[in-house]
C-alpha cells in the first residue's frame, strides 16, 4: 500500500530500507517520506516499528577480526 502519497512511497519500500539497516530519519532522507505534507508520518513510523520488532538486525563483527569457523568445517577435503 502507498504510505506517502506526496512521494509515492509504499510500505514495502519502507520495509526494504528498514531491513537494510536504516532508521526512520535515514528513510526520510533517502525516500522523502513524511517530508512534505506530514500526513503519512505516523503510518510510516508504524511500518518502521513493525519491521524492527519482527526482524531484529544481526550483530556484525568488526572487519579487522578473522572469521571463526566451527571445528567441523575444514578448508581441505579429506579422502
Amino acid at each position: 500500500m502507498i504510505v506517502c502519497v506526496c512521494h509515492r512511497v509504499s510500505d514495502r519500500e519502507i520495509a526494504r530500507h528498514v531491513h537494510a539497516g536504516m532508521d526512520f530519519s535515514d528513510i526520510q532522507l533517502e525516500l522523502g517520506v513524511a517530508t512534505q505534507c506530514g500526513q503519512c508520518e505516523s503510518c510510516a513510523r508504524e511500518v518502521v516499528a513493525q519491521c524492527c520488532s519482527n526482524h531484529p538486525v544481526a550483530a556484525l563483527r568488526p572487519t579487522d577480526q578473522p572469521v571463526q569457523r566451527p571445528v567441523w568445517i575444514s578448508s581441505t577435503a579429506s579422502a
